[in-house]
């Protein structure tokens, strides 16, 4: 099943024509504990349980064992301003479920280190410093604004 409508011709050669694939896959962190060997997707709507296996196997190299997806329906909710009803599109998740020896773990992307800490604590101080220096040079000018000083 397509979702595009390529056209009927196409300027160029045959062979320099690209198809796109119609499907998209998005990793997505799982709101509830998973056993270490599931990873959870996002997926279109259109794939089934064999496009996910096909597109993860053939794409990426990496072995299914299992394949589980549910279609998640958000709650409809009213517009604020308007009073319309408004619903979210619907998400299809896709469990799979990695072969026995297989672990999935998120990599940290912003390690906490104790340099960046340190950095950052130094900063604050410096910012506490600047601010006290301009309320003393500033304390003989009550009720005047931050912008209207030197």
């Amino acid at each position: 099943m397509s979702t595009r409508w390529y056209p009927i011709y196409q300027k160029g050669g045959p062979q320099l024509r690209v198809f796109l694939p119609n499907f998209w896959m998005k990793l997505v962190r799982p709101t509830y504990e998973q056993p270490p060997n599931v990873v959870q997707f996002a997926c279109s709507m259109e794939m089934t349980k064999h496009d996910v296996k096909n597109y993860l196997e053939k794409i990426y190299n990496i072995k299914c064992i299992d394949i589980r997806t549910r279609i998640h329906m958000p709650k409809t909710r009213r517009d604020p301003g308007k009073g319309y009803i408004i619903k979210d599109d619907d998400i299809k998740f896709s469990y799979v479920v990695l072969p026995k020896g297989q672990t999935f773990q998120f990599p940290d992307l912003f390690p906490e280190t104790e340099d960046i800490k340190q950095d950052h604590d130094k900063a604050l101080d410096e910012r506490k410093r600047d601010i006290k220096d301009s309320w003393r040079k500033n304390k003989h000018r009550p009720n005047m604004p931050g912008w209207f000083t030197a």
